[in-house]
């Protein structure tokens, strides 16, 4: 597989149309349906339903157009990154972060970033808390803002806080006819909507084990990819979210209780190489200390507890 014929795919799979794809390529169609012929044979799963007008994707063929995207993208990132470094134009920074930092601190910090470091070009990438770890020891970023505890000893993970998990609950539901307190097992017999679907391990497992530690099973559960999506379900009626309490800003229109319980927090980790000593990471800490001490609404003390780190670590 190379990226010549993840560009063809793209192709096909944007213009749902062997013709027009190639023409959009300028290549003829019989070397473009081989190429993509040779990729199936690679994955060894067909992409394309070519019976149809226009050509439809399979499942497998949807997972890998989203999942081809993102690879070029990141190419098309990379190669305009270094030609600005080879240039001397400005040194680039790239956080990878999970989305629920959103809604935390990571705004506010880079727009503190941007001030303080005007000749930094910074890069923000969504991705998972397990793929930052890969993606810091691979260089693709410098620093990540994730969820999940690990054992990397290549990678240095700094737990910020940790943050109340809240249950994201339907209104007009019994559960919804309260804003007191919820115990985990009051999800026993609930059907629980988790994200992401993956690739894991996730957020979604840390909510599973919590669950399954108090013995509280759900009737149901239902995986989706992202947490605007679980939090659109809930306010369908399609179920209950366990979320970050921060996150509650995403949507007023779902009803919205404290997790109480032992393990009812989820750290929220900042993860860089070992021994990178740039001074960005050094002044990234020291923004986030300044952060912290200016008390910010996300960060009241009933839904957080804090471990502000040290500039010197």
């Amino acid at each position: 597989m190379d990226l010549r014929q993840l560009r063809y795919f793209v192709a096909v799979a944007r213009e749902r149309n062997f013709t027009r794809a190639a023409q959009v390529l300028h290549i003829a169609q019989p070397p473009l349906s081989r190429q993509i012929q040779i990729l199936e044979e690679e994955l060894g799963v067909p992409l394309i339903i070519r019976k149809t007008r226009p050509v439809k994707l399979t499942d497998a063929g949807r997972l890998f157009y989203e999942q081809a995207l993102q690879v070029l993208g990141r190419v098309d990132q990379m190669q305009a990154a270094t030609r600005r470094v080879g240039l001397n134009q400005n040194s680039v920074l790239s956080i990878g972060f999970v989305a629920s930092t959103l809604y935390g601190g990571l705004p506010s910090l880079v727009r503190k970033l941007r001030r303080h470091a005007p000749e930094l070009d910074i890069q923000l990438l969504e991705m998972i808390s397990v793929q930052q770890i890969s993606a810091l020891k691979e260089g693709r970023i410098d620093i990540g803002f994730g969820r999940l505890r690990h054992s990397d000893p290549n990678v240095t993970g700094a737990v910020l806080r940790e943050e109340r998990l809240v249950v994201a609950i339907p209104k007009g539901t019994p559960l919804a006819e309260t804003a007191s307190p919820l115990p985990v097992t009051g999800l026993a017999g609930e059907k629980i909507i988790v994200y992401p679907k993956e690739p894991r391990p996730s957020y979604a497992d840390q909510v599973l084990s919590l669950l399954h530690g108090h013995d509280a099973r759900p009737r149901e559960v239902q995986e989706v990819r992202e947490i605007q999506t679980a939090l659109g379900l809930v306010a369908a009626d399609a179920g209950l979210c366990v979320i970050p309490a921060s996150a509650r800003q995403m949507r007023s229109d779902v009803h919205y209780r404290l997790l109480e319980g032992e393990g009812t927090t989820s750290p929220v980790i900042l993860n860089h190489r070992v021994g990178d000593g740039s001074t960005y990471i050094k002044l990234i800490k020291q923004l986030i200390e300044e952060m912290y001490a200016e008390n910010p609404p996300w960060l009241d003390l009933e839904h957080n507890l804090l471990h502000p780190p040290s500039a010197e670590e």
